[in-house]
């Protein structure tokens, strides 16, 4: 990534977060602040370099808040609690934010992020908390289940299991391929101490089609065969998948958008 862009971004979007409006100093204080910055960079960069290039810097984010909680001394905090935890407020901030924009639509949530600088800048106490921001995303929920996305962001620690086990494709009549793809899901809830505890997964979950398997750096466009949101489920599901091309490899949360705990197996070659 082109880590200069990227840090003198957030460096400018601190010019309205935490110069415009400042956070109350509480739990949850550093959200408005650096986590906010963390998205406005990064949406900056999604607009230079496309979404397919993010992968890279979603996929070092999400490892770097992996290990960092696993060094945690004290307690981890779910997001909207955070005390000045950079892992969190940082690295899982920017998962949380770039999915929330993913699933909601980026025009909605930036609107919704505009009214709240354009109704709290430049004053004084009473500062903002993370509740403002957590309920403004919970305002932009179309059902029940983007209002638990919500909470599960930012009200909890959770974690997602996925993974890609197997994937098998054959030529329909039409010239076609349809690709069965079988996954392993779950989902976790864990306290502050790492404690997990199996949760009901009822989400949408991106799932792909590729024709290569992406390098270090992010996936190519051109590679990319099918992109769709189906529904997830605990437990082993098999998903299937038509494209116009024959795929070389499928995959489950293939952008790494989701804060799963082992991104390294989304990806199965394709036979």
């Amino acid at each position: 990534m082109d880590y200069v862009t990227y840090v003198t971004a957030h460096e400018v979007a601190h010019q309205y977060w935490g110069h415009q409006i400042i956070s109350a100093e509480m739990q949850g204080g550093t959200l408005f602040v650096e986590t906010m910055a963390q998205y406005s960079a990064l949406m900056v960069m999604k607009q230079l370099y496309g979404e397919d290039k993010i992968r890279r810097f979603l996929k070092y984010e999400l490892d770097n808040y992996l290990r960092n909680r696993g060094g945690e001394i004290i307690e981890e905090l779910p997001l909207n609690r955070v005390e000045n935890q950079g892992y969190i407020h940082y690295r899982k901030g920017s998962l949380v934010m770039y999915l929330l924009a993913d699933r909601l639509g980026e025009d909605r949530v930036n609107a919704m992020l505009a009214g709240i600088l354009a109704a709290h800048k430049f004053k004084g106490a009473p500062y903002l908390t993370s509740t403002t921001l957590v309920d403004g995303y919970k305002s932009l929920a179309r059902n029940d289940a983007e209002r638990q996305l919500v909470s599960d962001l930012f009200e909890r620690i959770t974690l997602y299991d996925l993974k890609a086990t197997a994937a098998t494709t054959r030529k329909l009549a039409d010239g076609r391929w349809e690709t069965r793809l079988t996954v392993d899901a779950a989902k976790l809830y864990a306290d502050g101490k790492g404690v997990e505890k199996a949760a009901p997964l009822a989400d949408t979950i991106d799932v792909g089609l590729f024709t290569a398997k992406p390098g270090q750096e992010a996936f190519s466009r051109t590679d990319v065969l099918a992109m769709t949101l189906l529904p997830m489920q605990s437990g082993k599901q098999v998903l299937v998948l038509i494209s116009k091309a024959k795929p070389a490899f499928a995959g489950i949360d293939p952008y790494n958008k989701d804060v799963d705990r082992n991104s390294d197996d989304n990806l199965v070659d394709v036979s």
